[in-house]
């Protein structure tokens, strides 16, 4: 019982407790951390050379540098780009150079979230790199291509890691419960694999929000008392991810509802609702760039030409949104969904475009009228293509000149 009391007092977080050391504790990545993968072969014969760890939260990035970290030879430094900078660097590559000088031992640098660093920080680390004073690891939820200074890019290997799949969550969610020193083994916990199933759905592929919502289900059911025996439902599980600002569930009804909610609420103009069903599902855990895809859409199907400025504004948004995410994209997307509201609407684009798609899936088999046609070679200049085609600025862009199938001739989709 003093043990069970110990661990639940003064605990670090489940999921940093579970963070896997080796390879036979790591689940998921299997493109690129399966025996015999290129990434692996590096890591257990520690021959890495500079490399860019790329994937969403919660998919393994700082657990694999933690993985190298154990099976290197070299020293190993981390910095975190939210709160380090140039003094942190000099000081870390400082220390890089001397004990390469004085026992040839390398050094790998870990930046977590590299991409927060600016360009200015990120070329003063390339000639470090350059020289191979440090060997770089950086991890980063942003595109490279966008957010990582080319040269230094051009000198790191890039690997794609994906979110995990649910089967991969379940493993971690399991042996999360049955480890008995980093885990809740000491414990005996019911919980049924349907609930399991439930949690490893609502954490998105994303470990450690699977993790952190046991750990609160856990801690919730033990409370004061400090019980050893509990059982976990769904509703538990349900009730620690809202508490925990989580996720909805993302598969499900509701999710599908609340964007309904958004989209209605702009269409109908009432900023002050659309903002409210804005708020629910980023609060709720919904991928920022989702709902900037939504909204993009809907600057095109339910504004589109009254007003397209709003698609300019809806891109510039979605843009803000990949290179920021949350939670300071949120004013954008806040922007966004309020200057559609209040917008002029139109869906003549919508209805134009399905009447023209129904046309073309009923008469896909009519070809392209001659004169319309290219004729880039001899052959096709002799047979006609082209031929009795108006030039339109040769006729001052008046010129009487058929452009659909003659079956389709008088053919009015923009009304």
């Amino acid at each position: 019982m003093a043990v069970i009391k110990k661990i639940f007092e003064f605990p670090a977080p489940l999921a940093d407790r579970m963070r896997p050391k080796n390879f036979s504790e790591f689940f998921g990545q299997e493109e690129i951390v399966g025996e015999g993968k290129l990434l692996r072969k590096l890591i257990e014969n520690d021959e890495l050379s500079s490399i860019i760890f790329w994937g969403p939260p919660g998919v393994g990035k700082t657990t694999l540098a933690n993985i190298i970290s154990e099976q290197t030879k070299s020293r190993f430094i981390v910095l975190s780009a939210v709160n380090s900078g140039k003094e942190d660097l000099k000081k870390a590559v400082a220390e890089a150079k001397t004990v390469l000088e004085k026992n040839g031992q390398r050094t790998i640098l870990f930046i977590d979230e590299i991409h927060r660093w600016n360009k200015a920080q990120q070329d003063a680390l390339l000639p470090f790199v350059e020289k191979g004073l440090v060997i770089l690891i950086g991890a980063t939820t942003e595109n490279p291509s966008f957010e990582i200074i080319g040269a230094l890019l051009s000198r790191s290997r890039v690997f794609i890691l994906k979110n995990l799949e649910e089967k991969d969550i379940i493993k971690i969610i399991k042996a999360a419960i049955a480890d008995k020193n980093r885990g809740f083994g000491k414990i005996k916990i019911e919980i049924n694999g349907k609930t399991i199933e439930f949690l490893a759905e609502l954490s998105g592929g994303d470990a450690r929000a699977a993790l952190n919502g046991l750990d609160l289900a856990v801690k919730s059911k033990i409370g004061k008392s400090i019980k050893t025996e509990i059982a976990l439902s769904n509703e538990d599980i349900k009730e620690a991810l809202q508490r925990t600002h989580l996720v909805f569930d993302k598969q499900g009804e509701e999710f599908y509802n609340l964007i309904s909610a958004l989209h209605k609420s702009m269409r109908g103009s009432d900023a002050n609702a659309a903002l409210y069903w804005l708020a629910r599902m980023l609060e709720g855990g919904a991928d920022p760039l989702y709902v900037a895809r939504r909204v993009l859409r809907f600057a095109s199907e339910d504004i589109g030409m009254a007003n397209s400025e709003a698609l300019i504004q809806a891109n510039a948004v979605y843009d803000a949104c990949h290179k920021i995410g949350m939670p300071e994209c949120s004013v954008h997307l806040a922007q966004a969904v309020v200057y559609c509201a209040k917008s002029s609407k139109s869906n003549l684009l919508y209805k134009a475009y399905e009447k023209a798609a129904e046309d073309a899936r009923a008469t896909s088999h009519l070809g392209v009228p001659i004169h319309l046609r290219n004729a880039p070679t001899k052959f096709m200049k002799e047979i006609g293509y082209g031929k009795d085609y108006k030039y339109s600025p040769d006729f001052n862009y008046k010129e009487e000149q058929d452009y659909l199938p003659p079956e389709l001739k008088g053919s009015k989709y923009i009304r």
